[in-house]
């Protein structure tokens, strides 16, 4: 059993040197330590020997064993970095080889009309509000002239959540938020967000959307200072040639209340198919403060006055860019977003 054993470990030693994949070493392994290993049968007919062999044979079974085992570590280190070594060659990389160009993604034209018409008001001297777009009924409709009952909210039917909880239809709820907030004191803001309507998902009408609303309170505030303002968006975003035209309108917020229009920029007021051959296209809605939005909003009518408009970026964007359909801004087509790219830097 001596003379078996050593000639075992020389076996192993010499086939453990043979393996050139650590499959192979594993397959090794099994056959001399596992469970039916070579050195594991041997150790099996230990029970025949004389009580005087049995130390002896088992302190050589035992030292077998590890020396079996120390090669098969040994072997398998060598064999891990080879396999390393290998893998490393294989996907080398050519460093001198130009880079592949990665394709990066580019501003949505919504995101871009929004940052145009932020830079634009932020550069004559206004804030940037938010607020939440779950409103109370309160901020967007009673704070804003608008009763319950009123008809002028049938024009904003919405997504109710509670009875007295929705989603809101404007972005006037954080003017309403930011008169209570400034507790009396002049202020410029606007407003950008999303707003909710219970509307046909059509070419140019959609369920969510967005919007950019202007708020100015102060003393002595006039109409004349609304329309300088529209008159500078309108060259802002079409064109230093625009002109603009001011129609009466309602809105239960504001009073007087008007709808803008711009000359159309395609055909310069002539006529064609994008002004619907008036040579004026309609941009957004705007008024002087209501005297009950500014009293509900802790202002005394008598010596504060203010102008807001609405601007819906959409409406913007589609005018600035001939897109003819609204949907087109939503449903993330690539085709559609690759037009709008520009460098930018």
């Amino acid at each position: 059993m001596e003379q078996q054993l050593k000639q075992i470990e020389q076996e192993a030693i010499a086939e453990i040197a043979a393996c050139t994949d650590l499959k192979e070493l594993n397959d090794v392994r099994v056959k001399y330590l596992g469970k039916k290993g070579s050195i594991t049968e041997v150790l099996k007919g230990m029970g025949k020997l004389s009580p005087e062999e049995r130390p002896k044979i088992g302190a050589l079974a035992n030292t077998v064993r590890e020396k079996v085992t120390q090669e098969l570590e040994q072997r398998a280190k060598v064999l891990e970095q080879q396999q390393i070594q290998e893998q490393l060659e294989k996907e080398s990389v050519d460093v001198t080889l130009p880079g592949r160009k990665v394709r990066t993604g580019n501003r949505h034209p919504l995101t871009r009309v929004v940052e145009e018409l932020e830079d634009l008001f932020i550069s004559m001297g206004y804030e940037v509000a938010e607020g939440p777009e779950v409103e109370t009924d309160y901020y967007n409709f009673e704070a804003l002239n608008l009763p319950k009952g009123h008809p002028a909210r049938d024009m904003q039917d919405t997504f109710y959540i509670t009875e007295e909880t929705l989603l809101r239809t404007h972005t006037s709820p954080v003017q309403a938020r930011t008169m209570l907030a400034k507790k009396g004191k002049p202020f410029r803001i606007i407003c950008p967000g999303k707003v909710y309507r219970r509307d046909t998902d059509d070419a140019t009408h959609s369920h969510q959307f967005m919007q950019i609303e202007g708020l100015v309170v102060g003393e002595n505030i006039r109409m004349s200072d609304l329309k300088g303002t529209l008159d500078k968006l309108a060259k802002r975003m079409f064109g230093e040639d625009r002109e603009i035209r001011l129609r009466p309108s309602f809105f239960p917020f504001t009073e007087p209340s008007v709808e803008m229009d711009i000359s159309c920029f395609r055909c310069g007021g002539n006529g064609c198919n994008v002004c619907k051959h008036t040579g004026w296209i309609e941009i957004l809605g705007a008024g002087m403060v209501h005297p009950n939005v500014l009293q509900m909003g802790g202002y005394d009518p008598k010596k504060f006055s203010g102008f807001a408009f609405g601007i819906g970026v959409e409406r913007i964007a589609m005018l600035k860019y001939g897109v003819e359909d609204i949907r087109n801004f939503y449903i993330d087509d690539i085709r559609f977003l690759s037009q709008f790219r520009r460098a930018e830097g």
